[in-house]
């Protein structure tokens, strides 16, 4: 053993692990592929409230690298921290598109999130409110937001579109042809559907960093149409090149940067009743996706102990919680633990080691920028509906022979696509779970943090 493997053993307990750092480096270049497409995700969602999109990248990439070097750091675990799916969409779509907030006052309530999510994780209250939430709610929020994201994705790449007389509709392939526009619209469409299914087909042979190649080959496809003039940019549609502009040289490689968002945070509704439901939307969602994610993970791992619990869980609450609120300051959505950490530990990372290695290859992305930059919307859709599907799949785990279970599990599901909102969803899952519970006599079931919730969702409504 080297001296640096023996000083990285020491460090790491890589022995103690069962792990070596042939390993370790493995499964860290394995979860950094399965989860790289948010370079290109993340920039495109958060860009569409007006920030940035290159100062979003380097946001991304390094709040991406603070909270897994935290994650290395606090707990030793192999597990990888990006901003994440579903939040950044609550993000843009429902705080600032719908709600009016501008981009810096989310990016204020991502922060205060973050700072009750360390004070929760010095404490045990974070247990205390991740068991008063029904099990069935839990799984609902991860399935809804599934269906939130994969619409996005539908509608970024107008495969779904605006219809006066059916409200929305598939894109009209016809249409395009007839009124000239499928060399600039129609083309696309049909890529992001071929990129769907090419994601799919990689998904179902088990392809190692699956979205992210699918994300790839879609946008190559993109660029080989412009080529030969199949697709034809017009800024006017907000259909632009998708050539990496690469006219500066070297120049074009040096990380874009953060300015126009380090510390652009805008407090001026923190005491509104609205700025509190944003928060806690944003917690609880954060909450219950890490602690899902770590269980989930760690079980794949065998590192639950005989309880069924995850030894050093401060640790990687913290990682997590501290990575949000950085994150925020630096100007993205909240930072959380990845579930395509799994990948790297099905490789046989078992320590922090893997974490640090996810780090430096994300390090290494920040000169890649033109790259990301260069994909579009619709190349990045099939990673939405995809990443949909995954979390959509937490719906087996919903008793559907108990309804009073499931019926307002299905409220919370069907209202984040159809009420275009996460927060709506969790809002009338927990109000009409409480409900439906105490007027069928179910009432010893219910907690009282879930009647506190269910009150204070309804007095929103009532009042706002």
């Amino acid at each position: 053993m080297t001296n640096n493997s023996g000083f990285l053993d020491r460090l790491f307990h890589l022995h103690e692990n069962g792990t070596n750092v042939k390993t370790e480096l493995l499964a860290g270049i394995t979860t950094f592929m399965t989860m790289a497409y948010i370079l290109a995700v993340n920039p495109t969602i958060m860009s569409i409230t007006g920030m940035d999109k290159g100062a979003v990248l380097t946001a991304t990439v390094l709040a991406s690298l603070v909270g897994t070097l935290c994650m290395a750091v606090f707990a030793n675990y192999p597990f990888a921290l990006a901003p994440g799916m579903g939040l950044n969409a609550f993000f843009a779509y429902t705080v600032v598109l719908q709600m009016g907030y501008t981009w810096e006052m989310a990016l204020a309530a991502v922060f205060v999130e973050g700072v009750i999510f360390i004070v929760l994780s010095l404490t045990n209250v974070r247990e205390a409110i991740f068991n008063a939430i029904p099990l069935t709610l839990k799984k609902a929020v991860s399935a809804g937001i599934g269906l939130f994201i994969a619409l996005i994705g539908l509608l970024n790449a107008q495969i779904i579109v605006a219809n006066p007389a059916t409200k929305i509709s598939l894109f009209s392939f016809k249409h395009s042809l007839v009124s000239g526009s499928f060399h600039t619209v129609g083309i696309t469409v049909l890529i992001a559907m071929i990129g769907i299914l090419f994601t799919a087909i990689l998904i179902v042979r088990k392809v190692r960093g699956n979205i992210l190649w699918g994300i790839l080959f879609t946008w190559i496809l993109a660029v080989i149409c412009e080529l030969i003039g199949w697709y034809v940019p017009n800024p006017e549609l907000h259909m632009y090149s998708v050539i990496p502009n690469l006219s500066a040289g070297l120049a074009s490689f040096t990380p874009v940067s953060l300015t126009p968002l380090l510390g652009k945070l805008d407090f001026t509704r923190f005491f509104s009743l609205d700025f509190a439901v944003v928060v806690f939307a944003f917690l609880f969602v954060d909450i219950f996706d890490t602690l899902g994610t770590l269980i989930g993970v760690s079980s794949k791992a065998d590192m639950l102990d005989k309880d069924g619990k995850l030894p050093r869980i401060k640790g990687a609450l913290m990682s997590d919680a501290v990575a949000t609120s950085i994150g925020a300051l630096l100007g993205t959505s909240t930072t959380t633990t990845y579930v395509e950490s799994a990948t790297g530990v099905s490789e046989g990372g078992r320590t922090g080691l893997t974490a640090v290695f996810v780090a430096i290859f994300f390090a290494l992305s920040l000169f890649l920028a033109p790259i990301f930059m260069a994909i579009p919307a619709f190349a990045t859709a099939p990673a939405l509906v995809i990443v949909g599907f995954l979390m959509l799949t937490s719906v087996t785990g919903i008793d559907f022979n108990d309804f009073s279970e499931s019926i307002p599990a299905y409220i919370t599901i069907i209202s984040m696509p159809f009420c275009y909102s996460i927060s709506e969803g969790i809002s009338f899952g927990i109000i009409s779970y409480v409900i439906i519970n105490l007027a069928t006599g179910h009432y010893k079931k219910i907690s009282p943090l879930m009647y506190i919730l269910a009150i204070i969702f309804a007095f929103k409504y009532v009042v706002l």
